[in-house]
């Protein structure tokens, strides 16, 4: 049974963002970063102060994570694996794979609980499922990334469970959510599980998972973030003022602000005037609290997953 959330909706932060994505909370700058892909653009908010920065990027950011004692960011620009300095606009590529086809560019990741940063690749335009999951256990130069699944057209709501044993992904054509079992040490996925379907016209976006296990999703197309229990059934929902919602992220001095993305990608001048908000970051009171985003190269890696 679906039940609405106890949330109230404490702050809209006007960005108008073309396609905004990938939020994830700061802990010791108590901070909100995310970025708009369309225009190479990434975002630093303190809701507290109610400051706001923004940061020109040499390439689209798909997906980025923070990085232990360091002042850099972990990237997934549309090419490849960088580390990169927003301030001073450092940039220091760590691989460029190689993607299957000129449409083909990098999308949603997230740092695992052990310190490694997964992203997926997705097509744009149509074409073959050509885009590819990755995981990057080492930024050490010459590192490179392990290809954990194939196929995909659009990879999202890129996760894991509060014991870092589960990945959560989604294919977002398909409109499923899979579960995988996930070998801390190795990285290695197996056990490829259903662990929810959307609605026609829901197609699941960014996700991250809260303190009691449930995975909150940002359904483009429907206007709601989604709350799952761990065994898949929905355990609550948020009613966002855009229909593309894109990435969720918890975040504040307790972890129990929701920090909601949106789009204005895809909507015409019509439904644009009757969404003002399009676009623009979301920021939610709960009473439930979240987990924070953890940092590239948090803890030692797995031998296996150097090579």
């Amino acid at each position: 049974m679906t039940t609405a959330l106890s949330s109230e909706l404490l702050d809209i932060v006007a960005v108008g963002n073309t396609l905004g994505e990938a939020v994830l909370w700061d802990v010791p700058g108590q901070r909100a970063w995310w970025t708009d892909i369309q225009e190479r653009r990434l975002y630093r908010y303190d809701p507290v102060a109610r400051l706001l920065e923004q940061f020109e990027l040499p390439q689209r950011l798909g997906s980025f994570g923070l990085i232990k004692d360091s002042d850099r960011i972990i990237a997934a620009f549309e090419s490849g694996f960088a580390f990169y300095q927003p301030e001073s606009g450092q940039l220091e590529w760590i691989e460029q794979p190689g993607h299957d086809a000129a449409n083909v560019r990098f999308n949603d990741g997230r740092v695992d609980r052990q310190g490694r940063f997964w992203a997926g690749s997705m097509v744009e335009g149509g074409g073959a499922a050509s885009g590819k999951l990755y995981c990057l256990a080492s930024g050490a130069p010459g590192a490179s990334s392990k290809i954990l699944l194939t196929g995909i057209a659009i990879s999202n709501s890129i996760c894991f469970s509060p014991d870092g044993r589960q990945m959560y992904f989604a294919d977002t054509p398909h409109r499923m959510i899979v579960r995988y079992d996930l070998d801390p040490h190795s990285g290695a996925i197996s056990n490829r599980q259903l662990f929810a379907r959307t609605p026609p016209g829901a197609y699941p976006d960014g996700s991250h998972v809260d303190a009691q296990g449930h995975l909150w999703n940002a359904q483009w197309g429907s206007g709601k973030v989604v709350r799952y229990a761990p065994d898949g059934t929905i355990s609550g929902t948020i009613d966002v003022p855009a229909i593309h919602v894109s990435c969720v992220a918890f975040g504040g001095a307790d972890l129990d602000l929701l920090f909601v993305t949106s789009a204005r990608q895809g909507l015409s001048p019509i439904q644009l005037a009757g969404e003002p908000h399009a676009g623009d970051l979301f920021i939610y009171q709960l009473d439930i609290k979240g987990l924070a985003d953890a940092r590239f190269g948090a803890t030692p890696l797995s031998p296996s997953m150097r090579d």
